[in-house]
């Protein structure tokens, strides 16, 4: 078998979906580790590497979502798609809040999900140990992307992943038109309706933590997406 084939964790409580995932997604090239629910995820992702994660939503012990926290917490770039019976936006929208890199919703269709692992293991970088650090100016703000932190007069503000992604993307396309669509596709890997829900929701707290400084503008472009007006020094 290839040594260098990806590791996924999979927390799913139907333990019959459970090993057709398994003997479907090892026949596809990957490693699979199946647990029936969140706490065992957990520990399993503590004592043993993996490059992303498929959650299920409703599970025993510990449900997706707080198993998402958890695991953001000791990997804050893991990716991780959420597997839900449910189809409910506030559900979606929250996924998303969490770090959710994407969504499939039961019953679902074994190539789409592979389609949606590829997409999201094509954005990964090939050596996540020589991702570096980028400290931007933002105007009168000093952005740590590493660290997710914004501080303007020796004031700091933590702030999320996902945040972050957002902000490094309008500031590495800073004055120009930045097309919704392209956007949603390249920080998520697709572009859909609840994805445009979170990234207004994103853009909207984003604004608020870039209020301090009143020359910076996050300006929406009517039927085309943003441009984040940031003075030129």
């Amino acid at each position: 078998m290839n040594k260098e084939r990806l590791k996924i964790l999979l927390a799913e409580d139907d333990l019959n979906l459970g090993v057709l995932l398994v003997d479907y997604l090892e026949t596809e090239g990957f490693e699979v580790k199946l647990c029936k629910d969140g706490e065992l995820a957990l520990k399993a992702f503590t004592s043993y590497p993996f490059d992303l994660c498929l959650l299920d939503v409703m599970m025993p012990n510990m449900d997706g979502f707080t198993l998402a926290k958890a695991l953001k917490v000791k990997d804050k770039k893991i990716p991780i798609i959420f597997i839900t019976a449910k189809s409910l936006k506030e559900d979606k929208l929250k996924g998303y809040d969490l770090g959710a890199d994407d969504y499939i919703t039961k019953p679902f269709d074994e190539e789409e999900l592979l389609w949606k692992i590829k997409a999201v293991i094509r954005r990964i970088p090939e050596n996540k140990t020589e991702i570096k650090g980028e400290i931007i100016s933002i105007g009168k703000f000093v952005f740590d992307f590493d660290n997710q932190s914004l501080t303007i007069d020796g004031k700091t503000k933590r702030i999320t992943e996902k945040e972050s992604d957002i902000l490094k993307y309008l500031s590495d396309h800073r004055n120009k038109i930045i097309k919704r669509e392209e956007m949603l596709k390249d920080l998520w890997g697709e572009n859909d309706y609840f994805l445009g829900r979170s990234l207004d929701v994103f853009i909207t707290k984003i604004r608020k933590y870039l209020k301090e400084d009143e020359k910076l503008n996050i300006e929406n472009v009517f039927g085309v997406g943003f441009i984040f007006n940031v003075p030129v020094k």
